[in-house]
């Protein structure tokens, strides 16, 4: 998808994965350190909690020991359907919400289509300039492998 303006400076991918909704989203959410980064980078998740308002922390590592934490909010959570995350916001130590440095929504869901499960994630950016950088970064191929390893994991 073309990030535009008018869809919040989306980058997306999509797939269609020969599992059922149920088994793709036990994945999606009980077994992130196994799909979540593009090999040979890997996740560490610090921390998710799955609802509205729950802390979402994580480790990024590469294979060189680069480390590149991610802290956020889960802005929403529907059980089998889709969670949504930020970067804009974090959860203080006396639990007060408080502005932090900004990059992307990031949407993940799951529908049912056929006898399978069609996926898709959504990256959304405050700005062109952001959007380009994401995409720059190698959204596409990153974000592209770390599906088809969920793929890999879900129709295994």
């Amino acid at each position: 998808m073309t990030a535009t303006q008018e869809n919040g400076w989306e980058l997306s991918v999509s797939t269609y994965i020969a599992a059922p909704p149920e088994r793709v989203w036990d994945i999606m959410t009980n077994r992130m350190e196994e799909w979540f980064c593009p090999k040979p980078w890997r996740v560490e998740i610090i921390e998710q909690q799955w609802h509205s308002g729950g802390r979402s922390a994580m480790v990024m590592k590469g294979p060189e020991g680069e480390e590149h934490p991610q802290e956020g909010l889960f802005l929403e959570v529907v059980p089998g359907v889709r969670f949504v995350s930020t970067d804009s916001v974090v959860r203080a130590a006396d639990g007060s919400l408080m502005p932090s440095g900004h990059f992307m929504l990031g949407i993940w869901e799951i529908a049912p289509e056929g006898d399978g499960t069609r996926y898709t994630a959504r990256a959304r950016h405050w700005d062109e300039a952001t959007a380009k950088q994401h995409d720059d970064m190698g959204f596409q191929q990153g974000w592209g492998a770390a599906t088809q390893q969920l793929k890999e994991l879900a129709e295994g």
